[in-house]
């Protein structure tokens, strides 16, 4: 080392130390999301015995919804969704699952309130996880690429198939893949 110049050492050490952390980093990113694709997709079954038994029958209404409209039958599903808000109007999953049907429906528009009042209750009861998050970020990035919001929607879209490869990767949110 020169005498002139003892900084330079402790620089490089600094240096190493950054580039060590940022490998660490990097190293969790890819585990979390090697844990997240085990995991596999949220599905609203997983919640369905959650709760207290307003938000239990409303769900169930919701699963039912989604069973319905994987078969065809929208307008049965769009009257389960909207029921099951009736009986629990803080179930953000009945107001995702509207989101999702909107979203898929002829003014996908539409879906932007109920995914924002989805969005809005997930975070209020700190269930806004990322195998959640996958869906929320989904759903908008579709709705947005329907309004020609294409920049920010590919974001968004790109996020939810790094969330959930299987579900997102054809980037849309069947009713059996919520299911």
């Amino acid at each position: 080392m020169a005498e002139g110049r003892p900084g330079v050492s402790v620089r490089r050490g600094l240096h190493c130390l950054v580039a060590l952390a940022l490998l660490a980093l990097a190293g969790l990113s890819c585990a979390r999301r090697a844990d997240l694709d085990e995991l596999g997709s949220f599905r609203l079954s997983e919640v369905a015995e959650q709760g207290d038994p307003a938000r239990r029958a409303s769900v169930r209404l919701v699963l039912e919804g989604l069973s319905v409209d994987t078969t065809g039958g929208s307008t049965l599903a769009l009257t389960r969704y909207e029921r099951a808000i009736q009986v629990d109007p803080g179930n953000p999953y009945a107001y995702l699952a509207l989101a999702r049907y909107h979203a898929d429906g002829v003014d996908p528009g539409r879906g932007m309130p109920f995914l924002d009042k989805a969005e809005a209750l997930l975070r209020a009861e700190r269930k806004l996880e990322p195998r959640v998050q996958a869906h929320v970020q989904g759903l908008r990035g579709s709705i947005l690429s329907s309004q020609g919001r294409t920049d920010e929607a590919e974001e968004l879209l790109a996020r939810a198939r790094d969330l959930a490869p299987t579900t997102w990767g054809d980037g849309r949110l069947d009713p059996d893949e919520l299911l």
